[in-house]
């Protein structure tokens, strides 16, 4: 008895050994697969990871040739005077989307793929644009030459008239200035008596004053009313003689303040009347010649000279 009761205790150990084995040999199996799948799904989601990778690269450079091909166009059509706004639009919106630093899921790679593809009707939309608008331009610029032409022959026309115009201004402002004419020069002395200038000198003795006569041409032309006529009686170191205290002053002649002897205000009526001028200097004139010189408003009308002994 004692006997069986030690088989049966051995036969349940080693029994108890079996199970034992065979549950280890389960573990091992199910952390073999476990491992197993797990390496699977590792791979797996790499070489997911890996072809979105790929694909993201892929995808930037679409975004890189849309951008640079949108670019293009918007540069052309802003040369050619077209509206540019809606394609800044959206290349401003490729370009934020390829600054993006965020990882893009499948599904969105794919329909940021699709709307990319969409593009490829608005750039032909545009190239279609870019060529009315060079057909446009180039009409424009034709027109343009034409009407280029046509306002160069018109200013050269002009221009001709304007100089044809001056050139007869200029022939009427000549023929219209005045001219003096019989002028004579007397040294009047103190008892009144005149001698006229000769091929004589005067004397100091012969001058109390100086009496210059002269009228104005005859002259068509010019226009009649105010004048303003001066005398500048020049030494013989070409200095003016004048005494304000006595009348003279100063007037000017092409930009330049000229000081002048005596002066008259007339009325220019082309009646050839006589003009006087008296000077009575009130000391001996300086020996050698003396020029008159006789000036209506701002030019020159004539002169003549005199020599004191």
């Amino acid at each position: 008895m004692d006997n069986n009761f030690e088989n049966d205790l051995g036969q349940k150990k080693e029994q108890g050994k079996n199970i034992l084995i065979i549950v280890l040999v389960l573990l091992v199996i199910i952390s073999g697969i476990k491992l197993y799948t797990d390496y699977v799904d590792r791979t797996k989601k790499t070489e997911e990871i890996l072809l979105l990778s790929s694909e993201n690269n892929e995808l930037n450079q679409r975004l890189d040739s849309v951008t640079y091909q949108l670019n293009l166009r918007i540069q052309e059509i802003e040369q050619l005077g077209g509206d540019i706004q809606a394609l800044e639009e959206v290349r401003d919106q490729l370009i934020a989307e390829r600054n993006s630093s965020r990882q893009r899921s499948a599904a969105e790679i794919a329909a940021l793929n699709q709307k990319i593809s969409s593009y490829d009707g608005l750039l032909e939309q545009k190239d279609q644009e870019i060529l009315e608008l060079r057909a446009m331009n180039q009409q424009l610029y034709a027109e343009n030459q034409d009407l280029k032409s046509t306002q160069a022959q018109i200013e050269e026309e002009v221009a001709e008239l304007n100089i044809e115009r001056e050139n007869l201004q200029s022939k009427v402002d000549v023929a219209s200035k005045l001219k003096a004419e019989n002028i004579t020069i007397a040294a009047i002395n103190s008892r009144g008596r005149e001698r006229v200038e000769t091929t004589k000198d005067f004397k100091n003795r012969q001058i109390e004053r100086i009496k210059i006569s002269f009228n104005l041409a005859d002259n068509q032309v010019a226009e009649r009313g105010p004048r303003n006529v001066y005398v500048q009686i020049l030494a013989p170191n070409e200095q003016p003689i004048f005494d304000v205290a006595k009348g003279s002053g100063t007037f000017m002649l092409e930009g330049t303040e000229l000081f002048y002897t005596v002066k008259q205000d007339i009325i220019f009526d082309n009646s050839g009347e006589t003009l006087t001028f008296f000077y009575e200097k009130g000391s001996d004139y300086a020996s050698g010649d003396h020029e008159v010189r006789i000036f209506v408003d701002d030019y020159q009308v004539g002169s003549q000279v005199f020599s004191v002994k």
